[in-house]
């Protein structure tokens, strides 16, 4: 009798079929559907994961470290599990203790999906404004005109989440409102030496900086000044305990 893939298998054996390393051409609508249908299905134990307590802001329980005094949350780092990287796309996990976050970051030229598996993430993402408008912000450092595309908490179970090179909420920020994991796909990866650098972000209000770049006055709050900043973020790697993948 054949072995029954699992769903971890069945989302790496559609990634292979649909993704290409240059990104080009991106997902189609109908790929983009199945996938996200695939993920949309998945839940913490089909990727080894304990789901968190919300009670417990440790952020550890896939380790499930009984034995551990609770410790303050905000000394806890994300833990990055890597289920597969490859040259056409990546599939990994983080998880998050409560009020942990990974600050806003740039996808260029990248599709990515995310499926909150458990717990509560707040959400902020911003596309840029084309053609570029760009302006100087105080000490005459540079800023760019982006626009806010999702500002929400997520809350599992729910759909999946899918950002787009131009469109979707391409950079972006999350804050873990609660203990909570979330599973991303990425394609193409990120690769410097294909101009594919990760770039992380410092957002200023419009009315911050004094400019004759002109928006509608009362959707000024969509709109905002990015900076390119040096990343704050504390992150481990941890082993992914799920099911195996047959490359």
């Amino acid at each position: 009798m054949a072995r029954q893939s699992s769903k971890v298998e069945a989302i790496y054996e559609l990634c292979k079929k649909t993704f290409t390393p240059s990104g080009s051409p991106p997902p189609s609508a109908e790929a983009v559907s199945k996938l996200s249908s695939l993920l949309d299905a998945v839940h913490p134990a089909d990727v080894g994961l304990q789901e968190e307590n919300p009670d417990d802001d440790r952020g550890l329980g896939f380790f499930r470290l009984d034995n551990l005094n609770r410790v303050s949350r905000w000394t806890q780092p994300i833990t990055y599990l890597n289920v597969y990287e490859g040259d056409t796309f990546t599939m990994c996990i983080f998880c998050f203790p409560t009020s942990s976050a990974i600050p806003l970051h740039d996808h260029p030229g990248m599709t990515v999906f995310s499926k909150v598996l458990y717990g509560s993430l707040h959400v902020r993402a911003y596309d840029w404004v084309e053609p570029s408008l760009e302006s100087k912000g105080s000490n005459n450092f540079p800023v760019r005109l982006a626009k806010l595309a999702v500002d929400k908490v997520v809350t599992a179970p729910c759909g999946t989440s899918v950002l787009y090179p131009n469109s979707g909420g391409n950079l972006h920020s999350f804050t873990a409102v609660t203990p909570c994991a979330v599973l991303d796909i990425l394609t193409p990866p990120y690769n410097e030496d294909l101009g594919r650098k990760c770039t992380y972000y410092r957002d200023y209000p419009y009315t911050a900086f004094p400019t004759e770049i002109k928006v509608d006055e009362a959707k000024e709050e969509d709109y905002a000044w990015l900076a390119e900043t040096e990343p704050n973020i504390y992150m481990r790697g941890g082993n992914y305990t799920g099911p195996t993948i047959q490359v």
